[in-house]
């Protein structure tokens, strides 16, 4: 599919087409997913020009799936009458979705055409904070009162089951969660039995206010398609499923790896070039800052560096050798912070366990660099010089690595986003600091 898109995307971009080949090209695209993905891969004007020409049943599914960013340029430049059109028969969990591109005039407008039992799903939602599951909930879910009978679970899975469904839920009569029934288990018995007997005994159930990513593992590792979601109260709100679920991980690791460069995993390739400017320029700013730090340790060793010329030429190798070994302990925290792996019981042994690590590497590093550097420079007080900085900074970086993001994650600052930048900037701090100083008092 990736060629076809491809060829679609050349033909969108490199030719001023008539709308009706542009039609007969988005057509070819029966996946919705893909369509986005043409979407967000054509620049904003070429973008417009193809919108209008998927079929109007699709269009909501292909914005849905469209980021953020891109889904607002096709937002901005829909009518009234266009909107309305896409908002007519929206499910709540769909305008969930939307209002994060959308202005509160435009959910406005998007609820009034909505009935009563969807707004009520919306309102709900909407007492949760985004990054808790109880705003993200599919309220499209099997429910049968505790005192149901197999005979009328069977009518209600006849009328429909919805995708990833394999469970139907029990609740009592003020609507808290009392249990389920395998859909399986129901084909097997007598239809005037009691669902209660029939109910699994191990399927745990989501909080509300849980973090999106600890739900959406807690269902990945449930073994079960979807696992019910409950308020303070034990009220069943909803369900949380597979899809979602491993979406909400996929969301997050991309948003990692984007916010580690400073960007928002939502930024439209075509965005236009002042708002890319204004998105980029704070973390290069700070780049800036920490840099700057960086040179004025090494300004205070501006004598020595005359003096001892072969000092400025290894000097990248120390910050480099730091830095790796940093960034190495780094992303394996950062991912067992996220995996709820790292915490305060744990946090002694893993220091014991990179100090080793740190000790250990920089010991055979450090003497490899100072055989190089002894016969490069012809200087056995140099090779040792930089043995040391060598080692001293590749234990002070594991040590950072591991520290780094445990409390930027106390001060409730994201690790992913911030933890390199202080990384790079203590490792380079350490080492040339160490490694200009042993200079200073062995080679002058």
């Amino acid at each position: 599919m990736k060629e076809e898109l491809g060829t679609i995307l050349r033909a969108m971009t490199q030719e001023e087409l008539p709308l009706e080949h542009v039609t007969n090209l988005v057509q070819e695209i029966e996946d919705d997913e893909d369509l986005a993905l043409l979407l967000e891969s054509l620049p904003i004007e070429d973008r417009l020009r193809a919108w209008p020409a998927i079929a109007p049943d699709r269009r909501l599914n292909v914005l849905l799936k469209t980021r953020h960013d891109p889904r607002e340029t096709i937002l901005d430049s829909l009518g009234f009458e266009e909107l309305d059109a896409l908002f007519d028969g929206l499910a709540a969990d769909q305008l969930i979705e939307l209002s994060e591109t959308l202005p509160n005039k435009l959910v406005e407008r998007a609820l009034r055409l909505m009935d009563a039992q969807q707004i009520q799903y919306f309102e709900k939602a909407q007492t949760y904070d985004p990054e808790q599951i109880g705003h993200w909930v599919n309220q499209n879910l099997l429910m049968l009162p505790v005192s149901g009978k197999v005979r009328d679970a069977l009518r209600t899975i006849k009328q429909g089951v919805p995708n990833y469904a394999d469970t139907l839920f029990m609740i009592n009569r003020n609507g808290q969660y009392h249990g389920a029934v395998k859909l399986s288990s129901l084909f097997d018995v007598q239809s005037q039995q009691a669902l209660h007997e029939l109910m699994i005994e191990d399927l745990p159930s989501i909080h509300a206010e849980s973090d999106l990513q600890s739900a959406a593992r807690q269902v990945l590792q449930s073994g079960f398609a979807s696992l019910p979601v409950v308020d303070n109260t034990q009220k069943l709100i909803g369900r949380l499923d597979v899809l979602t679920a491993n979406e909400i991980i996929e969301e997050a690791y991309e948003s990692k790896f984007m916010a580690g460069a400073g960007m928002d995993e939502q930024e439209d390739l075509f965005a236009p070039v002042a708002k890319s400017i204004r998105g980029r320029s704070v973390w290069l700013g700070i780049n800036l800052a920490t840099a700057l730090l960086a040179s004025w340790f090494i300004g205070l060793f501006e004598g020595t560096l005359e003096a001892v010329v072969a000092l400025a030429v290894l000097m990248p190798v120390v910050a480099s050798m730091g830095g790796i070994a940093g960034s190495q302990t780094l992303a394996l925290i950062i991912r067992g912070l996220a995996l709820g792996q790292v915490n305060q019981d744990n946090s002694k042994a893993l220091l014991d366990k990179e100090l080793r690590v740190g000790a250990f590497s920089g010991l055979i590093w450090s003497v490899v660099i100072a055989i190089v550097a002894s016969l490069w420079f012809d200087s056995a007080m140099l090779g040792l010089v930089i043995a040391l900085a060598i080692l001293v900074n590749i234990v002070a970086a594991s040590v950072s690595g591991l520290f780094v993001p445990i409390v930027l994650k106390r001060l409730n600052f994201d690790p992913a986003l911030s933890g390199a930048v202080i990384l790079t900037t203590i490792t380079d701090i350490v080492g040339f600091v160490v490694f200009l100083g042993l200079g200073s008092l062995f080679l002058l």
